[in-house]
């Protein structure tokens, strides 16, 4: 199974993959994760991607891309893939539509997170980021088990600016401004199913799960 996974801030989609990927054995390609473990082996991509965020600079779409493509090489893709954060923009889908065809693979499933405003803005103000690793927390849904402490590497967990209450609206009109039009995009294609985001992480779940497995069932 070959899936996009796209959500508003907040939605749980990382939480989601996680559970997805351990469930179906699939790989999860987070663009955030194949960035860090590039740049972290020194790759030449990642030195380039490190000279633009030296620089202040978004990381640019062809940089990305070639990240995402080197993915589809390894092995364990074979066994089906989940993407988070990419593509964020029609421009992004294209080149990825053709990343795609050129390594003869389809995508089976666009799933879109559906959640309320008010519901992602109470979410995101008790969300943790670790300093070292970047890797997100939730007070409520995902807490660490130490407060305040990065399960994985003991670094200090904070409150990013772009978790507070007076920039989450922001980020919410930029997301639907942006991610709309890639919806309508997939949609045409007849990829996107609507994912109620309401609840606790298991009912979550459980609708995802119906959405595979009435795929698997047509196979």
């Amino acid at each position: 199974m070959r899936l996009i996974f796209m959500g508003p801030p907040g939605a749980g989609k990382g939480t989601q993959a996680g559970r997805i990927t351990a469930e179906y054995n699939y790989l999860h390609l987070s663009t955030g994760d194949i960035l860090r473990a590039h740049r972290k082996k020194g790759t030449e991509l990642g030195q380039q991607a490190q000279s633009y965020m030296a620089a202040g600079e978004l990381v640019p779409d062809d940089l990305i891309l070639k990240m995402v493509a080197a993915e589809f090489e390894r092995p364990e893709i074979e066994n089906g893939f989940i993407l988070d954060g990419f593509p964020r923009t029609v421009a992004q889908a294209d080149a990825l539509d053709e990343v795609l065809k050129e390594t003869g693979k389809t995508l089976d499933f666009v799933l879109v997170m559906d959640v309320p405003d008010e519901e992602l803005v109470a979410r995101l103000t008790a969300r943790r980021t670790c300093r070292t690793c970047g890797r997100s927390y939730h007070l409520t849904f995902n807490p660490p088990k130490t407060p305040g402490v990065c399960d994985v590497d003991g670094g200090e967990l904070y409150q990013r600016d772009d978790d507070k209450e007076t920039t989450v609206r922001n980020r919410l009109a930029v997301y639907m401004r942006q991610t709309q039009p890639l919806i309508e995009h997939y949609t045409k294609q007849g990829l996107v199913r609507h994912i109620d985001g309401v609840g606790s992480v298991d009912e979550v779940f459980s609708r995802i799960r119906k959405v595979l497995e009435s795929h698997s069932h047509t196979d």
